[in-house]
């Protein structure tokens, strides 16, 4: 398609510099209506701001969508079912939401009549891939236009004179972060200033949600979490919405230090990525969702879904939430999840969450034979024929030798 085609595109717009630099461009450039799409996925900013800036371009429809309990309920949710971790730290904080940005861009295409859409994202990183491959799977002859990709606006400097010479505000608000950052309901990351250098630490300024472990409370902070069908749906015998369990635990996980980390990631591009994540709320799910599959979970169903979990991880970080690889993984997942119901019980004690204990209707642990009492479930005679069994291939092999 070329540009003179192009009628209308959908933008997914922030209301911030970079994208009201966007659809001015895409105006002129492509000479489009521009239609801007802004969700509020628990960034933690008023989004309504935008809706003025957009208007003070020409732009007529302007879409704002407060979806943080679709996201919480249809994305994170089932993503922690599996207890999703990529590259051994990273809980896909950035990469989780952006299935459900790409899905409504290509909604409000079709809605709107557009001939594409469009996105912020530069062409070095990974959610360029993330918005393009869930776009295309679900509306496979969209148009994308990723200005990125396409104009000359390649530095700082270029961006601010774009802005000066089209009358768009530049914000220079005092004390703004030095760091490029994303921020949604599960996490916030840091790119960017000192810690482009994978050898120095990060300032202790930069942390928004958390406070260090160092200046957390010298007393612990014991909740308990209610889990129905391996999902969170209490906090202390409250129950709480989707959306309110991950902010309820950003809260707790925030003020007892919990959540940081530091990784230098494998991005799907190709190169090497230094990043800082807060995920103080994320960070309590793992360990209680965890504890709870400990007493319920079948110990092959356990041991399958770990072994599944790093490709469920890397397709997501890849961008690849709406691939019928994933819809199949999340079959076996949620069946996995039918008997994962009761109550985990935790210690938050500066930056450190400890399971104090795990309870279930559907516990498959029984003291007795855990403890060898119950003679009828559990011969201890019977172990010397299991070991001998298991050990035949090893003898074989020793004896040839």
């Amino acid at each position: 398609m070329n540009k003179a085609q192009i009628k209308k595109v959908v933008l997914a717009y922030s209301g911030g510099l970079d994208t009201s630099i966007i659809a001015k461009w895409l105006q002129d450039e492509y000479q489009c209506e521009v239609v801007t799409f802004t969700a509020d996925l628990g960034q933690g900013e008023e989004i309504e701001p935008a809706r003025a800036k957009a208007q003070a371009m020409g732009i007529k429809q302007i879409y704002i969508e407060d979806l943080r309990e679709t996201f919480a309920k249809d994305y994170i949710f089932p993503m922690f079912r599996a207890n999703t971790i990529y590259e051994g730290e990273y809980l896909l904080g950035t990469s989780i939401a952006r299935p459900l940005i790409a899905k409504r861009l290509v909604e409000i295409a079709q809605e709107t009549g557009a001939d594409a859409i469009s996105h912020g994202a530069t062409g070095k990183g990974n959610d360029q891939v993330r918005f393009e491959i869930g776009a295309y799977a679900l509306m496979p002859n969209i148009h994308v236009i990723a200005p990125w990709r396409e104009w000359d606006l390649m530095s700082r400097e270029k961006l601010m004179a774009y802005a000066a010479e089209h009358n768009i505000p530049i914000e220079t608000k005092k004390g703004k972060s030095p760091y490029s950052k994303d921020a949604n309901l599960l996490h916030i990351s840091y790119e960017g200033n000192e810690i482009e250098d994978p050898a120095v630490a990060p300032n202790e300024e930069m942390w928004e949600r958390t406070v260090s472990p160092k200046a957390a409370p010298d007393e612990e902070t014991v909740i308990t979490i209610r889990f129905e069908k391996g999902d969170p749906v209490a906090i202390n015998g409250q129950a709480l919405s989707p959306a309110r369990i991950i902010e309820t635990l950003n809260k707790l996980g925030g003020d007892n230090g919990i959540g940081r980390d530091d990784l230098v990631e494998n991005r799907f591009v190709g190169m090497k990525s230094r990043g800082c994540y807060e995920t103080p709320g994320g960070t309590i799910l793992l360990k209680a969702h965890r504890a709870i599959e400990s007493i319920t979970l079948d110990r092959e169903a356990a041991h399958l879904k770990d072994e599944i979990m790093p490709r469920y991880a890397k397709i997501i970080y890849n961008g690849f939430w709406w691939s019928p690889e994933r819809e199949m993984l999340q079959a076996l997942i949620d069946k996995s999840q039918a008997r994962v119901s009761g109550e985990v019980r935790l210690s938050l004690y500066k930056g450190n969450v400890m399971v104090l204990g795990r309870e279930s209707e559907n516990s498959l642990f029984d003291s007795a034979i855990a403890s060898f009492d119950d003679e009828l479930a559990y011969d201890h005679k019977d172990a010397e024929g299991f070991i001998k069994l298991n050990a035949l291939r090893l003898r074989i092999a020793a004896g040839k030798r």
